[in-house]
């Protein structure tokens, strides 16, 4: 189903970016707002993938990826073990990342849902999900509660200097 306005993709797209879908991300938007779709299965591969396409892109784009095991294999499933493994799977690879920073880079991570291995059933869990973002340059602070998951959105056309959209507050 197509988004039913103009996101923060297309808004990039319409001003000469590039967004580099990894994994799950193409179908999440339905393909609106994609420059290149880059598929991976399983956290590590995507975390490759995510790394070749840091190198790729261009200033100004936007590397935008779906770990999706953290929701699938060991969220759904209430799969302590395994949601614990793959957190520190991934921890250990962020220090990669972190090293193809350049000045003016922003990392975000957040989650769309909350979905805790310990909770009773296999819906998601939480309404509220964290959100670190990181980068050189980028002072430390708390942002509080946000009214919206908009603001990540509105974060990033702000870092990336595009005008801002109907919905949202930057946090930077």
């Amino acid at each position: 189903m197509l988004p039913p306005e103009p996101t923060l993709l297309d808004r990039l797209i319409e001003h000469g970016r590039h967004v580099h879908a990894v994994g799950k991300i193409g179908d999440i938007f339905a393909h609106q707002g994609i420059s290149r779709v880059i598929k991976a299965n399983g956290n590590e591969a995507l975390m490759d993938a995510s790394l070749a396409a840091i190198d790729e892109a261009e200033d100004g784009d936007l590397v935008f990826t779906n770990f999706v095991d953290f929701d699938m294999i060991y969220g759904h499933r209430r799969d302590v073990p395994g949601y614990a493994a793959a957190l520190e799977a991934f921890d250990a690879r962020l220090p990669e990342v972190h090293k193809k920073l350049k000045p003016g880079d922003l990392v975000v991570l957040t989650a769309d849902h909350g979905c805790d291995p310990t909770w009773r059933g296999t819906d998601h869990t939480r309404e509220r999900v964290p959100v670190i973002a990181y980068g050189p340059g980028i002072r430390s602070r708390s942002i509080g509660v946000r009214r919206s998951y908009a603001d990540i959105g509105e974060s990033i056309a702000r870092h990336l200097g595009i005008p801002t959209g109907p919905h949202g507050r930057s946090f930077l």
